[in-house]
């Protein structure tokens, strides 16, 4: 995941220091990295049912923990975890990770893997995850058409996410590599441009009229920023999926005149069980594809996290195999 390769790079207001501890974990660094995981049941606890946890049993994990003060935290009295204060997760601010070679889980994060999704497709549904929630925030309806700003796996995911919803509907993105705009036509964008030597409102705007419906910005850069502002249509929705390195500035006129709705999504807030049923059924296919790499534990700093950071034009998602 990017955090990751962020976390690696510099300290993170979402991860502890080794001085201070994650308010919920009450761990300090080092903490095991890996919030995007599957696995499989080794042992179950004091008073877990045998036979809804068997194990050998296919799980992932929703990794997102929170203060559970349901007296005190209105966010995780009516269930919006990610909404908490103190929100953070699993392989973030402590409790192991994925890249632990065991890591013990509350149930309440755990859900099982249909038969016919292998370990591989399943790591891939945390971020998947996160491309569902922006895109049942979003409300995107049959018909409406969609802009999205950066290919990699959340935008990636976010056009799949939108074809669930309409197979047929026009999907433009933008993005600057070749490998993964080819990538994104083979798998469902109406067609995906080059935003360094394109300009993408024009584009936006002679395919789709007066602009999209929706523009779903998952690169998170001022270039990203204004292009949304300028390709949604009047009384369009720009949803900001991604994280932000710096603080944007708006075209708050635009917004204004245009009446635009800027809305923000983080994470995801229930929809595991949603995302697993729409890959089950066939409703999202070709996840395995955005894997563009197997590695193993010993790999991980060489050819994952610098794999990533040098060469991230020719990959999407880098699994981690034991």
């Amino acid at each position: 995941c990017g955090t990751d390769l962020h976390a690696y790079l510099t300290e993170l207001p979402m991860f502890p220091s080794a001085a201070s501890p994650n308010a919920i974990t009450g761990e300090t660094l080092p903490v095991t990295l890996g919030h995007e995981f599957s696995g499989t049941v080794s042992a179950i606890g004091d008073g877990i049912n045998p036979l809804v946890w068997p194990v050998g049993q296919k799980v992932v994990i929703e990794p997102i923990i929170s203060c559970n003060m349901v007296d005190t935290c209105k966010a995780c009295a009516s269930g919006t975890k990610i909404l908490c204060p103190l929100v953070s997760c699993i392989g973030i601010g402590g409790w192991g990770g994925g890249l632990g070679e065991y890591i013990a889980v509350n149930t309440e994060n755990v859900y099982k893997l249909p038969d016919n999704i292998p370990l591989e497709v399943g790591a891939c549904i945390e971020p998947l995850a996160v491309a569902w929630h922006a895109v049942k925030r979003s409300n995107f309806k049959k018909s409406q058409t969609a802009l999205i700003l950066g290919a990699g796996s959340i935008g990636i995911f976010i056009m799949k996410a939108l074809r669930a919803v309409d197979n047929t509907s026009k999907i433009i993105i933008s993005e600057p590599s070749q490998f993964r705009r080819q990538l994104v036509e083979k798998h469902g964008a109406t067609v995906a441009i080059d935003p360094y030597i394109c300009d993408v409102s024009s584009i936006v705007k002679k395919e789709m009229g007066i602009g999209a419906d929706f523009v779903f910005d998952a690169a998170g850069t001022q270039a990203t920023m204004d292009c949304a502002i300028q390709s949604v249509c009047p009384r369009g929705m720009v949803v900001m999926v991604s994280s932000w390195e710096k603080k944007p500035q708006v075209d708050m006129n635009t917004v204004v005149t245009k009446e635009v709705q800027l809305i923000g999504t983080c994470c995801y807030d229930g929809v595991h069980s949603e995302v697993l049923e729409a890959v089950e059924t066939g409703k999202i296919t070709g996840i395995e594809e955005m894997i563009t790499m197997k590695i193993g534990l010993e790999d991980i700093v060489k050819k994952g996290i610098k794999g990533l950071l040098e060469d991230k034009d020719k990959h999407v998602k880098i699994l981690i195999h034991p």
